[in-house]
């Protein structure tokens, strides 16, 4: 079993009242993946999802992005982890984070959920904490009782374009994640200029 990613997971909404929410970051990070390497998603109603397959470097991993609502993403990302044999620490979990200011994203495996719903479920799903997380930075409101309002909102244009800065330039550790270079990833994610 390779030891790199073997799993991309991008969190959301689904539908399109969500679509330009904070609360949609991971689903805007797969976009992305599938826009620049051409690959399209298809929906499979086994997996609670919509998936795809992207080759680089000659590895390959699957995309998801969950079908379900945000607080049920484990019931998708457990149904193709078990059916495809992926082991927590070969899954890459993709979310929006409220402790971190929107141009910044952050790398960890393991840990809580900080109060995330998408990874509680997710956690509750796998068994184990033990996965991957890239965390784009959407900052926070200040108030922990304006938090829900806030991550179902858009972010403004300049906080949008700030995220989609951390997602291109997350989106080049690709290579590495996937052959388990965890360290430099990291390391070129976390030292990056602003």
């Amino acid at each position: 079993m390779s030891e790199g990613i073997q799993l991309l997971v991008g969190l959301g909404n689904p539908g399109s009242e969500y679509e330009d929410t904070r609360h949609n970051a991971g689903f805007w990070w797969i976009d992305e993946i599938c826009r620049s390497h051409g690959v399209s998603l298809n929906t499979e109603s086994k997996f609670f999802g919509k998936i795809g397959k992207l080759k680089v470097n000659g590895k390959e991993v699957w995309l998801l992005q969950p079908t379900t609502f945000m607080n049920a993403s484990g019931r998708s990302v457990g149904a193709l982890a078990k059916f495809y044999r992926i082991a927590p620490q070969n899954i890459l979990v993709v979310h929006d984070e409220l402790d971190i200011p929107p141009g910044t994203a952050k790398l960890k495996k393991g840990g809580g959920n900080g109060g995330h719903n998408g990874l509680k479920d997710i956690t509750a799903h796998l068994g184990t904490p033990d996965y991957w997380r890239l965390r784009l930075g959407i900052g926070h409101p200040g108030e922990r009782s304006a938090v829900v309002n806030f991550v179902l909102h858009a972010p403004s244009r300049d906080e949008a374009q700030l995220i989609q800065s951390t997602i291109d330039d997350s989106m080049a550790l690709l290579p590495q994640l996937l052959s388990g270079e965890f360290e430099a990833a990291m390391l070129k994610l976390h030292t990056r200029k602003h």
